[in-house]
C-alpha cells in the first residue's frame, strides 16, 4: 500500500511538473516588439505622490500612500525588474505594492503582472471585458491573441466596471472604460496634491486601432465598432489638469521632459496634443467605417 501511494504520488508530481512546464513553454511574446519598449530609463516624480517607474515607452505608474502602493501597467516580461529597481531607486519598497492595475490586457502591459503579483501579494484589479484575456495570458485577444499566451495569466482578484473606485488610505481612482483597443481598455482619473495645489490626472488608454481586418469581420467582437465610437467621444469630454498615457511616446515624454530634469509637472499639463492625437484617431476611425 505504501509503495502504490509513493508511486501514485510521484506520478501526480510529475504530472503536474510536466503540465507547468508545458504552460511555462506556451507563453512567448512577440519576437517584433520595439527596442525602445525594453529599454531602460531613469525613474522621476511626476507630481506629487505619482512615479513614472516604466521603461523609455512602456508607461509604468507608481502612486504611493502612507498604506501601501499602487501600480498601473507593468510592461514586458523584462520589465519586472526594471519597475522593482526603479521604484528602489526612487526610495520605495517594491514588497508595498498593494493594487496592481493595467490600462489593457496586452502583453506589453501585462507582462511582468503576474511575476509583481507573486513577489507582492497585491490585489490584481481588471476591467470586466479584459478578464478572460487576462486570465488565459492574452491568448483569446481578439487581435493579438489565438497562438498561444504571450504573457504569464494572472489571478484576477476584483473585476471592475466603468466608474467603479479603487480606494487605497487617502488615494481614489476611477475607472473609466474605455474599449476598442481591447474589449476591457480602460483609463484612470484621479485627484494628486502637492505643496503648491490639486492636481485632476488622467493616464489615458488612447483608443488606437490594431486590427488591419474591416470592423465587420471581427467576428469575436461584434461591438468593435460601437465601442471605438464611445470611447473617442467619450475621450473628448474628459475634463484634466495632467494626462499621462500607456506609452510614453503617445505623451510626449521625451519631448516634454529631459532624464534628469527635476520637479516640473506644469510640462504634463499640455493639452493641445491630447486632442490633436484623439482627432487623428477618430480620423482613422472614419476611414476604417469607410472601407
Amino acid at each position: 500500500m505504501t509503495t502504490r501511494l509513493f508511486t501514485s504520488t510521484a506520478l501526480l508530481v510529475c504530472a503536474l511538473t510536466a503540465h507547468y512546464s508545458a504552460t511555462a513553454q506556451q507563453v512567448k511574446e512577440p519576437t517584433d516588439t520595439p527596442p525602445e519598449w525594453s529599454k531602460p530609463y531613469q525613474p522621476f516624480q511626476i507630481v506629487g505622490n505619482l512615479y513614472y517607474v516604466g521603461t523609455f515607452d512602456l508607461a509604468s505608474y507608481l502612486i504611493t500612500t502612507s498604506k501601501g502602493n499602487i501600480i498601473i501597467n507593468t510592461g514586458l516580461a523584462s520589465s519586472a525588474e526594471v519597475i522593482t529597481s526603479n521604484i528602489k531607486q526612487l526610495g520605495f519598497r517594491p514588497e508595498d505594492t498593494k493594487v496592481l492595475l493595467t490600462t489593457q490586457a496586452h502583453y506589453d502591459h501585462m507582462g511582468a503582472m503576474a511575476v509583481l503579483q507573486k513577489q507582492t501579494g497585491a490585489r490584481v484589479m481588471i476591467d470586466e471585458k479584459d478578464v478572460p484575456v487576462a486570465t488565459d495570458g492574452g491568448n483569446s485577444d481578439y487581435a493579438l491573441g489565438g497562438n498561444g499566451s504571450t504573457y504569464q495569466p494572472v489571478k484576477v482578484n476584483r473585476t471592475l466596471h466603468n466608474n467603479d473606485t479603487i480606494q487605497l488610505d487617502n488615494m481614489v481612482l476611477t475607472l473609466l472604460h474605455h474599449p476598442g483597443h481591447t474589449k476591457g481598455s480602460c483609463s484612470y482619473i484621479f485627484t494628486v496634491t502637492d505643496s503648491s495645489r490639486s492636481y485632476k490626472v488622467l493616464i489615458a488608454n488612447m483608443p488606437t486601432i490594431v486590427t488591419e481586418k474591416k470592423f465587420s469581420e471581427v467576428t469575436s467582437y461584434p461591438d468593435i465598432a460601437k465601442d471605438y465610437a464611445y470611447t473617442l467621444d467619450a475621450m473628448k469630454k474628459l475634463r484634466f489638469d495632467i494626462w499621462l498615457s500607456s506609452h510614453a511616446s503617445q505623451f510626449n515624454l521625451h519631448k516634454k521632459r529631459k532624464q534628469g530634469q527635476g520637479y516640473h509637472p506644469d510640462v504634463f499639463m499640455e493639452k493641445a496634443d491630447y486632442y490633436k492625437t484623439l482627432n487623428d484617431l477618430q480620423t482613422q476611425y472614419n476611414k476604417k467605417i469607410a472601407g
